[in-house]
């Protein structure tokens, strides 16, 4: 049986099909403005409009299908970037210029073959992205955080701030909801070690995970929050709302930039701040960055213990200058000494997540904060990570080890039902602690 007679059969060039995929996406571009659908019936009107189109086309069936994703995506989706976001495999996607899109897959990044027509093209994409969120990206305001449908976060920038035009960056969202066992699978870090950071916030310790861009602070912060009881009301702080708790007393807050009519932004300093009025056992802020910092511990120090953030340091002492930065950024005039003391009495641990150089994710550090020496924060190193080489297929190799010291805390958690064997703190056994 012979295909259909047409140029646009199986033996139809990829030029015809890009050219009448463009037309198919110029026709119902207009059609769509021209009626108007609520933005809820857009997506049917569009595909069931685009598949009366193709039934009056002879296309062969490979031909239908490649047209019609490519249309469904520039008008519906991301553009060429659609099926990037479609593949689970893909954890990053990097927009650098119509013809230069990064991804990182399995921890290592690599270049693809997608390529945009032009900036402009790219440009309607963020557009796309942005605007059903209420939010705009111009000359005067260049650049924008978002989140997909999917809780995918973006990062969008267009000139005059990118140099070399419009550039997109993807955090995708995982679908599936990762767990402790997962990470303790995937050697992030060891079943005592998981076992004892639940104990840490069960028991109610304030907790800052600190790390590098995309070192997995979130991702920690989010199966480390999983482990609130139930009976506790918890509020989290997000730029983008990422985290996936299940827990019933749950109010999420999201902040929201300035807009050009004037309205003001709201920032997750006023979000920490109100967040006080809203009678919450745990805060959760999803990284803080600012002036906020002060604020955050003020109620780490004020009755909402056990609550959790996420910072930007390499090292849990370089954790303690950021969060001294930070606090001074808030714009009032402490003495340095008054500044660490705050922080000594409000965090409890400080969790170090690296990501290591063949890609993976690893718990590196749990240091506890203990007090002040003079001018000094002093921490004990209660586990670190100890790297022994690497395989022949270049993965890094190494355990997290304890370092001999009992944390300060232990009668804290001792108090809540946990019993720690001291042999998780010396090496000589790996056993998680014991709840009573």
């Amino acid at each position: 049986m012979t295909g259909p007679a047409s140029p646009l059969g199986d033996r139809s060039s990829d030029e015809e099909l890009v050219k009448l995929g463009r037309n198919l996406i110029e026709t119902l571009a207009r059609e769509l403005e021209s009626a108007s659908p609520p933005p809820e019936r857009q997506g049917a009107v569009v595909r069931q409009r685009l598949d009366e189109l193709l039934g009056q086309l002879p296309l062969a069936k490979e031909g239908r299908v490649q047209v019609r994703q490519h249309v469904l995506d520039e008008l519906l989706g991301c553009g060429p970037i659609q099926p990037l976001i479609d593949d689970p495999e893909i954890s990053e996607i990097m927009v650098n210029a119509p013809d230069n899109v990064y991804v990182e897959k399995g921890g290592r990044l690599q270049k693809t073959s997608v390529v945009f027509e032009n900036h402009a093209h790219i440009r309607r994409i963020i557009e796309r992205i942005v605007l059903p969120l209420g939010r705009r990206i111009s000359g005067s305001s260049p650049t924008v955080d978002a989140r997909l449908p999917d809780g995918s976060r973006v990062n969008a920038v267009v000139p005059p701030v990118g140099i070399d035009g419009p550039t997109i960056t993807i955090r995708k969202f995982r679908k599936d909801k990762l767990t402790m066992e997962a990470l303790i699978e995937y050697g992030s870090l060891t079943p005592a070690m998981g076992e004892l950071l639940r104990a840490c916030v069960v028991s109610r310790l304030n907790i800052v995970i600190s790390g590098g861009t995309g070192s997995g602070k979130t991702t920690l912060l989010n199966v480390l929050s999983r482990f609130i009881p139930e009976t506790e009301r918890i509020v989290t702080i997000e730029d983008s709302a990422e985290l996936m708790l299940h827990q019933d007393n749950l109010v999420r807050l999201e902040t929201k930039p300035a807009e050009s009519d004037g309205d003001k932004a709201v920032t997750i300093r006023d979000l920490v701040r109100n967040s006080l009025r809203m009678r919450p056992d745990r805060i959760v802020v999803g990284e803080c960055r600012g002036g906020e910092a002060l604020d955050m511990l003020q109620a780490m120090n004020t009755g909402h213990d056990g609550s959790l953030t996420t910072i930007h340091a390499n090292t849990p002492r370089d954790a303690i200058a950021r969060l001294e930065t930070m606090v001074l950024m808030a714009g009032i005039e402490f003495p340095l000494k008054v500044v660490r003391q705050h922080i000594s009495s409000a965090v409890d641990v400080i969790v170090q997540q690296s990501r290591l150089k063949d890609g993976s994710r690893r718990i590196t550090n749990l240091t506890e904060v203990t007090g002040m020496e003079g001018d000094v924060v002093v921490m004990n190193e209660v586990f670190r990570f100890e790297q022994t080489g690497a395989s022949t297929d270049s993965k890094v190799t190494g355990q997290l080890r304890p370092t001999g010291v009992r944390p300060l805390f232990s009668p804290r958690l001792e108090t809540y039902g946990f019993k720690l064997p001291g042999e998780l703190f010396g090496g000589g056994s790996s056993d998680p602690p014991r709840r009573r």
